[in-house]
């Protein structure tokens, strides 16, 4: 399933997905694939994509 959350709230703080990526410490494709449904990220990379788009794990992964 895609995370379009996680693209909205990256895109609503002006970010790419390699900006994203240097501020988790991840590659782009990494964001990318997360973005896509085609990796489930751990709770570590989970919290710091949070942190890094100030937003809460409900917002960006929890599904409804």
């Amino acid at each position: 399933m895609k995370n379009l959350r996680l693209k909205a709230a990256r895109a609503a703080r002006d970010l790419s997905q390699q900006q994203l990526a240097d501020l988790v410490g991840v590659s782009r494709q990494t964001i990318s694939a997360i973005e896509k449904g085609d990796y489930n990220p751990s709770i570590k990379l989970c919290i710091a994509i949070c942190k890094a788009l100030d937003r809460t794990l409900d917002q960006l992964f929890w599904e409804d």
